[in-house]
């Protein structure tokens, strides 16, 4: 990927590098997504030769809506060139971001608005490697995996990104040329607050190692405010506060407006009749919106990027006007603050009732949007053929905070779908997987029927 070179070149080429497992058979016991007995499958490219994307792949047709079929054509073909790594590449870039994303002069820029810039600038060829990935398994529909966790300890972004793609020494030489140490860069950089110890370790290692392995895996988790705590040593003691490590421009998410998902809570069920079959329809209570964050994972001596799709929880209407009219100012941003309340701290404290049915409303909502997730990539491709769900999506729970999305998927299934519950089950069954990291009775979580 040196220079600008085209990403759709019709000439017949090699893909060595980048790999997918094939799918699972169509009968049979079921392989793990990670069974490679099968070969290395489909093959794709390393860094340093051409995109991934061949001319010969299916693109979207036009919407029966456009007046104008031939400025989609026109929009790819502007898009075709990746942004150079050439010395001369990544500084435009680096001046592009300092002047109009972060609104600074020539006059007035920082050592860290340049590390900002040189991250924004970085996260533009992650984004050019996530889209190429994803297009690249639509096209091909291998078995998929989802990972679930609470928690991922990703660690500092930039330095392991700059290794993975293979531009470090790019990015030393532009910014040196600047008058700029890319050492002294990094640490502007904060620490993502999204997990507390080893689970969280370990869930930023999968990622790592399925983007580097070549294998079709998402991760899932929750994009919290605070994390758990920032320990500061005073008069001798500790102090625990808040770690708000968003005070500042998170540099490599990539908000997306356009996925969210309704997650309700509280309510009741009702029953009714369709079609000689009684279903069922939750109604009433609480209705939240979850709204995706992307964090794109480079593997490393790959093109293959993975993606961590962190959910935010926001209310379905921000303010209540009629009480904010009626001078209630506290109560009318009530449903604001409830929302926040799923977005601030890992863990929240369970020792009493408020706490336990906070913990349960953040998971719930984080694997309900997840479950959602995952249901609507697998309709996209294969509508109504939900025998092939096992075949085609795994999902992995780490531990047993997102163990409720497995009741989750069955409401979805019976309730939304209109399967019957044995079908449910049976496919429920065959489709999740579960890790637990301790055998310790305080950590195996549990929550009472009424709860």
């Amino acid at each position: 990927r040196e220079g600008s070179r085209n990403r759709h070149s019709n000439h017949h080429r090699q893909f060595p590098g980048l790999l997918l497992l094939p799918a699972a058979p169509e009968s049979g016991a079921m392989a793990s997504v990670f069974d490679d007995s099968k070969g290395k499958g489909f093959e794709l490219m390393r860094k340093g030769s051409f995109s991934l994307l061949s001319g010969e792949m299916q693109r979207p047709g036009n919407s029966s809506a456009d007046e104008h079929p031939g400025k989609h054509e026109k929009l790819r073909k502007m898009m075709e060139n990746y942004l150079p790594n050439t010395t001369e590449g990544i500084q435009k870039s680096l001046v592009q971001h300092i002047e109009y994303d972060l609104g600074r002069t020539r006059f007035n820029f920082t050592e860290e608005s340049c590390y900002q810039a040189a991250a924004l600038s970085v996260r533009d060829r992650l984004i050019e490697s996530l889209n190429d990935t994803n297009a690249y398994f639509e096209q091909q529909d291998p078995k998929r995996c989802y990972y679930l966790s609470a928690e991922y300890l990703i660690g500092r972004y930039m330095q392991n990104a700059l290794a993975n793609l293979d531009i470090e020494d790019n990015y030393k030489k532009a910014l040196e040329e600047l008058g700029f140490k890319m050492e002294e860069l990094y640490d502007y950089e904060q620490d993502p607050a999204l997990g507390n110890g080893g689970l969280g370790r370990l869930a930023a290692c999968f990622l790592d190692s399925c983007a580097t392995q070549d294998l079709p895996l998402w991760g899932y988790g929750i994009r919290y405010n605070y994390g758990l705590f920032e320990q500061k040593i005073i008069n001798g003691r500790q102090v625990e506060v808040p770690d708000y490590w968003l005070a500042k421009q998170n540099c490599f998410e990539v908000p997306r407006e356009d996925v969210t998902y309704a997650v309700r809570f509280y309510g009741h069920v009702e029953r009714y009749h369709e079609n000689g079959k009684e279903c069922s329809r939750w109604r009433g209570g609480e209705v939240l919106q979850a709204m995706a964050y992307d964090n794109p994972v480079p593997g490393y001596g790959t093109y293959n990027c993975i993606n961590l799709r962190l959910w935010k929880a926001l209310p379905s209407k921000e303010v209540d006007f009629d009480k904010f009219n009626q001078g209630e100012y506290l109560t009318s941003a009530a449903p604001k603050q409830r929302a926040e309340e799923l977005n601030s701290f890992l863990y929240p404290n369970d020792n009493h009732e408020e706490g336990k049915e906070l913990r349960l409303r953040q998971q719930y909502l984080f694997c309900s949007a997840s479950i959602q997730d995952i249901l609507r990539s697998f309709k996209k491709k294969h509508p109504g053929q939900w025998d092939m769900l096992p075949q085609k999506v795994q999902i992995q729970l780490n531990d047993t905070h997102p163990a409720i999305s497995v009741p989750e998927l069955m409401r979805l299934l019976i309730d939304v779908e209109g399967l019957n519950w044995d079908h449910a089950w049976k496919l429920t069954k065959a489709t999740f997987n579960y890790t637990n990291h301790t055998v310790m009775p305080e950590a195996l979580e549990k929550w009472r029927i009424d709860l």
